[in-house]
């Protein structure tokens, strides 16, 4: 899709991918693309509560979610049925690629968390990460994974962290 074919109604599918094979796949709205940055929105995806201590992902659940075509990373702002922003997950993953109604996105394994109040930004899973062997398959992108983590802590601990969203 061309930069600013979006019309914010655009159907897409969202597919992540993790270990060469598809992990979900669930539809979401195409609000905007840029060239670089993709934005769309899905309702919680998954069949359940997600339960992580600090956070419940569960229906009526809104995600806001920013994929780039340049970065390591994306951005996933979490809001309740409510719409009160809960937080924001970000996924470790390989730039993301948008091929017709398809935005695909190979997940790395490494993920953070930061709350709504910013007071609580947390590193995750890099115990799966350290498990999945890429250090040793793929070593440049193990370090541009680690490299994009880095990167999200420090701006999550920063007063600037939504101007990514902007």
């Amino acid at each position: 899709m061309s930069a600013n074919s979006a019309d914010g109604t655009a159907p897409v599918d969202v597919v992540l991918v993790k270990a060469g094979r598809t992990k979900i796949r669930y539809p979401a709205q195409l609000l905007a693309d840029d060239g670089t940055r993709i934005a769309v929105r899905a309702p919680w995806a998954g069949d359940a509560v997600r339960d992580f201590g600090f956070v419940r992902f569960e229906a009526g659940d809104v995600f806001t979610e920013y994929y780039w075509r340049d970065r390591w990373y994306s951005v996933k702002e979490v809001r309740d049925a409510a719409g009160e922003v809960k937080g924001w997950y970000c996924d470790i993953a390989r730039p993301a690629t948008l091929s017709g109604t398809e935005l695909v996105v190979e997940d790395l394994d490494l993920d953070l968390w930061r709350s709504a109040d910013g007071r609580d930004v947390r590193r995750l899973d890099e115990d799966e990460f350290a498990a999945s062997g890429l250090t040793e398959s793929d070593p440049e992108a193990a370090a541009a994974a680690v490299a994009a983590l880095d990167t999200l802590e420090t701006l999550a601990h920063g007063d600037h962290f939504t101007d990514l969203l902007a």
